[in-house]
């Protein structure tokens, strides 16, 4: 990826990990998005190309989900823990704070999201509660050998799995299905674009769950 004629906005809005590593920098990507990389870069002591390969590196994907059907269980857990944790704990703070500002600031336009920062509040207590039951209750089990006693926790989190879907697609009609109006800002298209990959990650986790871990654990 060339930074030659890049704007902070263009990878802003076309990057889904862009934001978080301009928050990390301390980059205005909304007021000042217009600038070129190059430029706010060299302003903050930074390098260009590190930058971009830190974008590159924020927003690779879990990849090609299907050889997990065959990997001992603790590897998947390991996965789990490692990838979809991790990105859900640091994404969602970020998110509510992004839909804030886009809140406050575009209050007055009709498109504007309202009561999308609650939403994903709600969202994000929900997760964090969810993850801890995984972290704290089934996986040590699985790990430990005790697979006939997984039944009753595997049932609460599936349950909650159909809560967390309920709840993607309140997101999703909230947040016009993650395609930003043409008024929108730099900040409201990259809160968008991240939500798009948010979507996408909590699903890839819930599948990995539903129909292979909790499968296996409760068969093997």
């Amino acid at each position: 990826m060339s930074n030659a004629n890049l704007t902070l906005a263009d990878l802003a809005v076309t990057r889904p990990g862009a934001t978080r590593v301009f928050l990390k920098h301390r980059l205005d990507f909304c007021c000042g998005g217009r600038r070129l990389l190059d430029d706010a870069c060299v302003e903050k002591g930074l390098d260009p190309d590190a930058l971009l390969r830190e974008i590159i590196n924020a927003e690779s994907t879990a990849g090609d989900l299907s050889g997990w059907a065959g990997r001992p269980l603790h590897q998947l857990i390991d996965f789990i823990e490692d990838h979809y944790h991790q990105r859900h704990r640091a994404d969602l703070p970020e998110l509510v704070a992004m839909a804030n500002k886009v809140e406050k600031v575009h209050s007055e336009k009709p498109t504007c999201p309202r009561n999308l920062a609650a939403h994903l509040r709600n969202m994000h207590a929900a997760v964090l509660d969810h993850l801890a039951k995984e972290e704290q209750i089934l996986f040590p089990m699985i790990r430990n050998g005790y697979r006939g006693q997984v039944g009753a926790p595997i049932r609460v989190l599936e349950q909650e799995h159909e809560d967390h879907g309920q709840n993607l697609a309140y997101l999703r009609g909230l947040a016009h299905d993650f395609i930003a109006p043409p008024e929108s800002c730099a900040t409201w298209k990259a809160l968008y674009l991240r939500l798009d990959r948010f979507a996408d990650e909590l699903m890839e986790h819930i599948h990995l769950e539903n129909n292979i871990l909790f499968p296996r654990a409760l068969c093997e």
